[in-house]
């Protein structure tokens, strides 16, 4: 992130240093320099302005999510996915610990518990890698994990959702039916290309590896044998996740494929209930569980209140960037020859940024979000919009992933990961294309 940082704002210093330099002024308008150091102060007062507004709505989600996780409902999704996972890692024993830490992780990402699933799958890595007879070489099961990682299935894309929220969207959780069909596109093609590419990579020790791997997140450092009780995911241990009968858990995945057609179709009838129903639905599962609810929201609204002041300074620091960018002119240069090639495919010129950053950045990608939604040329509930947020929510920070994940374990070949990630990208991409153009012509 420092280097895309640094090259993002050196590229549109440069470019509107050579406007400033050779264009010719024109009486009543700013000049090229004016106008970049204009549009930094008006970006970075409306960056803060932007995440106070988050704060309210990140904390009644993540207060929901408190109540979920002490419910133990991250548990009861493993369980249910056990079978699964069986078939997709045939080299792990059923009862091996990194079953558990996988399934927990997958859990937590579904329910868009970014911070919880970090250390579960760091856990499920470094259990992966006792399996492992090629040292420093990424095992087909560890490649497997890291792939479905970038795609994994979302059910409640949580911050996506909180900021459509905070800037005025009619109706935040129209994301939801969108994410989760991208989403499961996505996982399906990085499921059939790892089984297929994995030939054409085989398994090699590396002989260069050395000891020692620190995995570093957010800007936090964790030794490999403190991973596994980082604090989002203390209370969970992975050896919880136990499987139900299979039945169930078929009935479960059957569910959730069930889920796309029926929100496409019913959606603009289903989607009012959506955030009311979560709320009305994750208290009664607590109440049930017998958590006081109201004590383990509070514990996790606080958690939110906490978590968007922190975003401010990474807020503001990609969105003077992007607005640096733009105001330069070196933005619409880029995006002026790439448009006329994916505008035919559904991807318009405002969503060329998102497309091109997700897999690179997350706080970028988040920025980027950011800067559309508040725009009032595009905002949320247009197709520019919910495209915007439905790629932001159907996919993950592909190298950001690869590089924690395999760094926790001194993993340097990544075999056929990296490959399959950009292709699992790409499909996430253009199933959103596919399913917001869907939902813009039924609308229409």
């Amino acid at each position: 992130m420092n280097g895309l940082f640094f090259g993002i704002v050196l590229l549109a210093f440069g470019v509107t240093a050579w406007r400033q330099i050779f264009s010719t002024p024109v009486a009543g308008t700013p000049s090229p320099m004016e106008a970049l150091g204009t549009g930094m102060i008006n970006t970075a007062a409306s960056s803060v302005t932007l995440a106070l507004g988050l704060i309210g709505v990140m904390a009644l989600f993540l207060g929901l999510m408190k109540v979920a996780e002490a419910g133990g409902l991250l548990v009861v999704i493993a369980r249910l996915i056990r079978p699964l996972m069986v078939k997709l890692f045939p080299g792990v024993p059923a009862d091996h610990p990194a079953m558990g830490a996988m399934t927990l992780n997958m859990s937590a990402n579904a329910l868009g518990l970014g911070n919880a699933a970090t250390p579960f799958g760091i856990r499920a890595m470094q259990e992966l890698d006792k399996l492992n007879p090629h040292k420093g070489t990424a095992t087909d099961a560890m490649v497997m994990f890291l792939v479905i990682n970038t795609a994994n299935v979302t059910i409640l894309p949580t911050s996506v959702i909180a900021l459509r929220a905070a800037v005025g969207s009619a109706d935040p959780a129209a994301v939801v039916p969108t994410t989760l069909f991208a989403t499961i596109v996505a996982t399906g093609v990085a499921i059939l290309c790892t089984k297929w590419l994995g030939r054409y990579w085989p398994a090699k020790a590396d002989a260069s590896l050395t000891a020692g791997p620190v995995a570093s997140i957010e800007g936090e450092s964790f030794p490999e044998a403190d991973v596994s009780s980082a604090a989002t995911a203390a209370a969970i241990r992975p050896e919880d996740a136990g499987g139900y009968a299979a039945w169930v858990s078929y009935l479960f995945l059957a569910f959730i494929v069930a889920l796309v057609p029926l929100t496409l179709f019913y959606g603009r009838a289903i989607s009012p209930w959506i955030i009311p129903g979560i709320m009305a639905g994750i208290l009664i599962y607590g109440a049930v569980k017998r958590v006081r609810v109201y004590e383990a929201f509070v514990e996790g609204a606080r958690d939110g209140f906490t978590v968007a002041v922190r975003i401010i300074p990474y807020l503001v620091a990609i969105l003077v960037a992007i607005a640096m960018l733009r105001a330069s002119g070196a933005l619409d240069a880029i995006i002026g020859v790439i448009a006329p090639l994916t505008g035919p495919l559904g991807l318009p010129a405002e969503v060329l940024p998102m497309a091109l950053m997700r897999s690179l950045s997350g706080s970028g990608a988040y920025g980027i979000m950011a800067d559309a939604l508040k725009d009032p040329a595009i905002g949320p509930d247009s197709y520019a919009g919910l495209l915007i947020s439905t790629i932001q929510g159907s996919s993950e920070t592909t190298f950001y992933v690869l590089a924690v994940y395999c760094g926790a374990i001194g993993v340097r070949r990544m075999r056929h990961a990296v490959v399959v990630g950009i292709i699992a990208d790409v499909a996430a991409v253009f199933a959103a294309v596919a399913v917001c153009a869907y939902i813009a012509a039924r609308v229409s």
